[in-house]
């Protein structure tokens, strides 16, 4: 009789590109909203300051939703958490659209952060679906899909807006989550070898992959490469306001440099990924954002900066983001292979918190910044953070396969 702990796959895989859309709509809801923010503060008659909970809410149960899917995942198998968490979704995206007061409209934008789970799920689908250093390639041609999709939500939810309301993008968001829902549920195969094997239960899970010195180097490096980039998102308008003087509209054309950037570095790593060893290209990308970052300053301090030379430069930030990725994702996944949804869940909990803490601890130096030279300064605090933990990483991989 089989063991009814074992789930075997006996369907073709998922496609790719159902993956790559999964890992896509898990951050499409984070600025979708965002140009309508005010139309939202006018409806319920109250301040932008309590509608911007729908953004901080919304990064907390982002955090929670990554962090249990993955050890759902590995106990209950991948297909069961997408189609869990589109369904959530999407329900939550109807009663963001009718909600009668902003209480309720905050509970159901909190609920929205289900779709979050689809991003570790996904990646772990495409590793387990790879073979060898295949999945650094695959997952970094995912995650340009992910790195456009909150740049073509603003697109989107501001064209919505302007032509029928905020609340038309709550219902397109519905319309999505249900289309994807059903492509889901006929597409989604499962890709666990075991869905409920022993010992996956969750604390003794956490404890093993807590207790892993290679999970802590890749995940801080990943912690201070969203630092870095949380850092530049908070002072950027500031630097273009205070030093430049430059329009909103310039603002928002060079800030869309970095997840260029982030898309670049996807391709590259989606490119050199079977190639060159994980390691290095870690401390590449991380080496490559703190050259970029020197130079910049090294321009500032001696001339007049263009700001499309302080863009260029800080559109490193999304480049090594970009190589990054892949990489720390891959990595974690392989070092707990019966735990990789976990494993990852973890590690991007790890990573967002980890940035937010970067990004509040330069909060202080953030408000009086007022040249260019003095926000590279403060980039490249938390841009050698993550060259360390690079470093560290590839002399832990290096102990560990002997190379």
């Amino acid at each position: 009789m089989p063991d009814p702990t074992v789930t075997r796959r006996s369907t073709p895989p998922p496609h790719r590109s159902l993956l790559v859309l999964l890992a896509a709509i898990s951050v499409l809801p984070v600025t979708v909203h965002l140009p309508a923010l005010p139309e939202i503060a006018a409806a319920y008659g109250t301040s932008i300051a309590l509608v911007n909970l729908s953004i901080a809410g919304y990064a907390i149960a982002t955090v929670t939703a990554e962090a249990a899917s993955g050890a759902l995942s590995d106990r209950y198998g991948r297909r069961p958490v997408v189609l869990v968490s589109v369904t959530v979704f999407t329900f939550a995206s109807l009663g963001c659209a009718m909600a009668p007061t902003i209480e309720i409209f905050l509970v159901c934008r909190m609920s929205q952060a289900a779709i979050a789970a689809c991003f570790p799920v996904a990646m772990v689908a495409i590793k387990e679906t790879s073979r060898g250093d295949d999945a650094v390639r695959r997952i970094g041609f995912a995650g340009m899909g992910w790195a456009l999709a909150p740049m073509l939500g603003t697109i989107l939810g501001g064209t919505l807006d302007d032509l029928f309301g905020w609340r038309s993008i709550f219902f397109v968001l519905a319309v999505i989550g249900g289309l994807v829902l059903l492509v889901s549920m006929r597409h989604m195969t499962e890709t666990s070898i075991r869905s409920d094997a022993p010992g996956r239960d969750f604390p003794s899970a956490l404890r093993r992959i807590l207790a892993s010195p290679r999970f802590w180097t890749y995940s801080l490096c990943m912690a201070c490469s969203m630092g870095t980039l949380y850092v530049f998102l908070g002072g950027a308008p500031l630097v273009m306001d205070r030093d430049f003087g430059g329009s909103g509209v310039a603002l928002g054309l060079y800030m869309a440099m970095i997840p260029g950037g982030f898309v670049l570095g996807s391709y590259f790593a989606g490119t050199l990924g079977p190639r060159v060893f994980r390691a290095r290209l870690l401390v590449l990308a991380r080496s490559l954002t703190c050259a970029a970052l020197l130079a910049g300053l090294v321009i500032a301090v001696t001339w007049d900066l263009h700001p499309l030379a302080l863009f260029a430069s800080c559109a490193f930030v999304g480049v090594g983001n970009g190589l990054t990725t892949p990489v720390v994702n891959t990595a974690v996944m392989s070092e707990h292979e019966a735990l990789a949804g976990t494993a990852l869940g973890v590690s991007a909990a790890v990573s967002i918190g980890g940035g937010a803490l970067v990004s509040s601890l330069a909060g202080p130096a953030l408000s009086d910044i007022d040249s260019a030279s003095a926000l590279l300064l403060l980039l490249l605090a938390p841009a050698a953070l993550a060259l360390v933990a690079a470093i560290l990483a590839a002399v832990a991989d290096r102990t560990t396969t002997g190379e």
